[in-house]
């Protein structure tokens, strides 16, 4: 087996929102402690970027008032207790039913099988807890409250590890079951496995291609699906925090959720309807803001016909997502088809250029197009880069920060927007419409699909050593007729992804 059909996977820290999810799983926390109590530092688009994570001391005091915070939660509410701890104790001291407990909470919670060792490590808490003296309570549940808490600290909780074990290929590293089992659930529904996954992992079943894409197929019928596909989507297009009302924002929200839902799992077939389909889904609310013909049952979906609009690329949700300065930003928007369309790098501007300070080469212009005129100074530094973006952002002037349509400027008739717009190298368009077909016709948006899926995948960006792998990878999604549920499916149950390189010291 070539080397290059497995890749190389670092330990990784939960992320916010996996943290959050495996704490409702594992004990009913529904108080999303993790994106209350911890920073997550700025992510380059997805949370689960291992080659950024840093731990540090203020995130350990963190992890530790977290753990103690739910812990405590977790044992006082009856209800969730008794879920916890499935024997009733005899009395403080009871070492089976603490014993029982353990067997059933630590391989959940550690996302492996464990050894009676594992187990042995613990029982010192019960003896611990029903010591008579003023520092604990004498009392069973106390010490399940302390070895919650100690558990919920344990990197193996914390962490995503996998250790793999040597197979028959030099330099390759077989996962076990239960490594492969939080493979597929954290990429699929960012959280731990079910119990019909862990079963699975006992089993043996995930060490199959047969067995992966079995519950792979499973877990994409769960709705935890549709909202990891709904996550996945709104980090790599960027429009996880849009600064609108709530109820615009949760109408935008719906509207592309839905597109996602349909192209995906509803109606599977071309991805590449995500950004040209001809049709939107609405509510009464919306459709007026778009000035769209409302639905016929309140909600549903409606025509984009004549307004120029096709796929994401018609959404408020990306149109509101990349303003600036109270106002579109042809920069922004440029940057976004760039980096997230095209899966192109975009230079950062030079060190002594103020980019929270808008264009200052015609501050006495009126219209928009000819403020920007300094980023068209070919004499100016600004000027290689922002060609490769403003073009871009510009053609896509007709539409405001909140997604709506308009002829010029915001209270400026006399700035009339021509609304054309070019991608350098590429073609003209002038509408997201025409801006979406050119770049499904050139082939971007496909590559780029493939590249930002395993990029969250792996947790990390793909390196220069793994072009190779992107190719093959984009052209099996071709060869699928761009069928994105049927690709993840594939990935799955690829022998690539039961295995990892070893590590190179």
């Amino acid at each position: 087996m070539d080397p290059i059909l497995a890749v190389e996977s670092g330990v990784r820290q939960l992320s916010q929102a996996e943290l959050d999810n495996t704490l409702s799983d594992l004990l009913g926390e529904d108080t999303a402690p993790a994106s209350r109590l911890l920073n997550e530092d700025e992510f380059r688009p997805f949370d689960n970027d291992y080659t950024i994570q840093q731990a540090s001391d203020a995130l350990i005091t963190s992890l530790e008032a977290l753990a103690e915070e739910v812990a405590e939660r977790a044992v006082a509410d009856a209800s969730r207790r008794s879920a916890l701890v499935p024997c009733a104790p005899t009395g403080p001291d009871d070492a089976g039913c603490f014993r029982e407990f353990l067997d059933g909470f630590l391989p959940r919670a550690l996302r492996r099988a464990v050894t009676s060792e594992d187990v042995n490590s613990y029982m010192p808490l019960l003896d611990f807890a029903t010591e008579d003296n003023a520092v604990v309570n004498n009392d069973f549940y106390t010490a399940v409250k302390l070895a919650v808490s100690a558990t919920l600290q344990d990197p193996e909780f914390l962490y995503r590890v996998e250790h793999g074990s040597a197979g028959s290929t030099a330099g390759l590293l077989e996962l076990d079951g239960y490594e492969i089992a939080s493979r597929m659930s954290y990429l699929l529904w960012a959280t731990m496995p079910d119990d019909a996954l862990f079963a699975a992992a006992q089993a043996g079943t995930l060490n199959t291609a047969e067995g992966r894409r079995a519950e792979a197929a499973r877990m994409l019928d769960n709705p935890r699906a549709r909202t990891q596909l709904h996550r996945f989507h709104a980090m790599w297009l960027g429009y996880r925090s849009i600064p609108h009302t709530a109820e615009l924002v949760n109408a935008f929200n719906r509207e592309t959720s839905a597109l996602i839902d349909r192209v995906i799992l509803d109606e599977p077939g071309s991805y590449l309807r995500l950004f040209t389909m001809g049709e939107t889904f609405v509510d009464d609310a919306l459709a007026d803001h778009y000035g769209l013909p409302r639905p016929t049952d309140g909600e549903g979906w409606v025509s984009y016909d004549g307004t120029g609009r096709a796929g994401i690329l018609g959404h408020g949700s990306l149109l509101a997502a990349f303003s600036k300065f109270e106002d579109t930003s042809p920069t922004q928007r440029g940057i976004l088809v760039r980096t997230r369309f095209m899966c192109e790098d975009v230079p950062r501007p030079p060190p002594d250029i103020d980019t929270d300070q808008p264009p200052q080469g015609a501050m006495d212009a009126v219209c928009k197009y000819d403020r920007y005129a300094e980023h068209r100074d070919q004499s100016s530094s600004c000027a290689g880069c922002h060609s490769l973006v403003d073009p871009i952002g510009f053609g896509l002037e007709n539409f405001d920060v909140a997604g709506r349509y308009r002829e010029y400027d915001d209270g400026l008739p006399e700035c009339v927007i021509e609304g054309n717009g070019e991608i350098v190298g590429v073609g003209d368009f002038s509408s997201p419409a025409e801006l979406s077909q050119l770049l499904v016709d050139n082939q971007y948006v496909d590559a780029c699909a493939v590249q930002q899926f395993l990029t969250y995948a792996w947790g990390r960006p793909p390196s220069v050593y793994e072009e190779e792998l992107l190719a093959e990878m984009t052209g099996s999604f071709r060869d699928g007729a761009h069928d994105f549920k049927g690709f993840m499916l594939g990935f799955i149950g690829s022998d690539r992804f039961a295995r990892r390189v070893e590590e190179r010291f």
